[in-house]
């Protein structure tokens, strides 16, 4: 049995030299969990900013889980040291140990990290990147301008060193804490006010910034930074340059804790002035800025380079072999496409044998990004029922895969898109004594000649990082056939509802394919 941090397995990635090409596991989650917003086959998560004053830990008012999302994400940053490289957006705000700190009061940082490891953690996506995800989502969500969203961040195993700014601090404090971040004053001033376009200051936590409001319809007594405080806009610089605002940390009562007056006016409001004029320099402003501040990472983290959507991807595919017959399932998603009735897509697949198959899909649904900036529409692989799966021959199996969207091949210039039918989950699995265990059975192409088969169980460690168990499945003494092309490799699990993948390695390269849960199938025979 093997152990593996997921940030750390070598997956099959075809065509990195050429940049995002599919299947590359780790980035198609990545890019599906940013583009796939609102709509068809979403990411649940942008429900829970939609409408934009949601709070899903309480009836509130006053607050809403996109000001928490955005203060999270800075806060986790705000530990970087560019001097030394350590800190930056790393999650490491997910320990007890640095939410206790006084620096990160209020309930909003585990609120955040809750809802990002039950919706969004993944194997491909780390606790890290999913707090940068939430953030991104939320100002896109919200008004806010496309953020450019890199992943690849890497879980911090421990606290990091304190050292967010607190608004009782003095402006030179502020001036160095920024700059060890890596941010200039006018860099400061900037990142203050476009985060402070959401949100408020809290009475709870914050008492001495805060008094309580007795105010009905505010019952988490909440003082915002501008009168728009769930929108993304300028309001934060117009209402601060008239002087009508309620910022509590520009016209609060306790003058030593007004740090955004003390920021604000540090450049003499030439900033400010700025962004009180055009919203769309502000916009412009602090699209760079919150990139900036998500890429902020320990050094020795690598990042992607920015995710774009692909403008064809599948999605979902999945293999299962039963008898003689491949079933095959998927969606494909036409990026920045809408519904059109008379749109016709074809899948076409290459096999084994030299043999070109095809089959018209089904239009199966439309989805949304950038708060409706972009449309995709998603097309099933079966054109009968939108349900079930093609039906390939087992012998000819299939290769790959492309398109032709009204007329027009889509296949990555050349590439097709790489279909990995050495190895797949089989229907002969079976329950051994329903349901406390079962057989998982692997079938494997002749021919293929794997270095190694095995199931890899998703589960985490101590400190909440995703970890990939890898638990070897022994070759057969003896070939198991199925069919006259695959035999059988398999293995006896206790648990046959666990979460299991089955991963294979094969001239070097390990591959992943999801499992088909079990449950239900027939009892072993005896």
């Amino acid at each position: 049995m093997r152990c593996y941090h997921f940030s750390l397995v070598t997956l099959a990635v075809l065509g990195t030299a050429l940049g995002y090409v599919w299947p590359s596991p780790k980035l198609d989650a990545l890019e599906a969990a940013r583009f796939n917003q609102e709509g068809f086959n979403a990411n649940p998560v942008v429900s829970f900013v939609q409408p934009c004053d949601s709070f899903i830990f309480g009836d509130s008012t006053g607050r809403s889980n996109a000001a928490d999302w955005i203060r999270t994400a800075y806060h986790d940053m705000a530990t970087h040291n560019v001097t030394d490289g350590t800190g930056g957006l790393d999650a490491s705000i997910r320990f007890a140990e640095e939410q206790a700190r006084a620096e990160n009061v209020g309930d909003g940082f585990s609120n955040t990290m809750d809802t990002a490891g039950a919706l969004q953690v993944t194997r491909y996506i780390s606790n890290a990147d999913s707090l940068a995800l939430l953030a991104v989502l939320a100002i896109e969500s919200c008004g806010g301008p496309e953020i450019a969203f890199r992943g690849g961040r890497i879980d911090a195993g421990r606290p990091n060193a304190p050292g967010v700014p607190e608004p009782q601090q003095g402006l030179d404090s502020h001036i160095a804490s920024f700059a060890r971040q890596g941010f200039t004053q006018t860099e400061m001033i900037g990142l203050v006010a476009c985060g402070h376009t959401f949100g408020g200051v809290q009475h709870d936590p914050f008492p001495d910034i805060v008094n309580v409001l007795n105010d009905p319809t505010d019952t988490e007594d909440v003082a915002h930074f501008d009168s728009t405080f769930v929108t993304f806009d300028n309001d934060v610089a117009t209402e601060y340059i008239s002087g009508t605002t309620q910022n509590p940390l520009v016209a609060g009562f306790n003058d030593t804790t007004n740090s955004d007056k003390r920021i604000f006016g540090s450049d003499g409001n030439t900033t400010m002035s700025s962004f009180s004029a055009s919203p769309e320099i502000f916009a412009s402003t602090c699209a760079d800025l919150f990139a900036r501040m998500l890429d902020t990472v320990p050094s020795g983290v690598q990042l992607t380079d920015v995710i774009s959507p692909l403008p064809v991807k599948p999605s979902e595919v999945n293999l299962i072999l039963a008898g003689d017959i491949i079933q095959l399932f998927g969606l494909v998603r036409l990026w920045n496409m809408g519904d059109d009735p008379t749109r016709t897509v074809t899948m076409l697949w290459k096999d084994h044998f030299g043999g070109i198959g095809n089959a018209t899909l089904e239009f199966a649904g439309l989805s949304s990004s950038t708060a409706g900036k972009y449309s995709a529409a998603w097309y099933n692989f079966n054109a009968t029922d939108g349900v079930s799966p093609l039906y390939l021959d087992a012998a000819a199996g299939v290769k790959s895969l492309s398109f032709v969207v009204e007329g027009e091949l889509q296949d990555q210039n050349g590439l097709g898109f790489a279909i990995q039918d050495g190895f797949k989950f089989s229907q002969t699995s079976c329950q051994i004594e329903a349901p406390l265990s079962g057989r998982i059975d692997v079938a494997v192409r002749n021919g293929v000649n794997p270095t190694r088969v095995y199931l890899e169980q998703i589960t985490t460690d101590s400190v909440q990082r995703i970890v990939v168990v890898e638990i070897d499945i022994s070759p057969p003494t003896e070939p198991v056939p199925v069919n006259p092309a695959y035999s059988i490799w398999s293995i006896n699990v206790i648990d046959p509802s666990a979460n299991y993948d089955i991963g294979a390695e094969i001239d070097g390269i390990k591959y992943s394919t999801t499992i088909n849960s079990f449950i239900g199938f027939p009892l072993c025979p005896t």
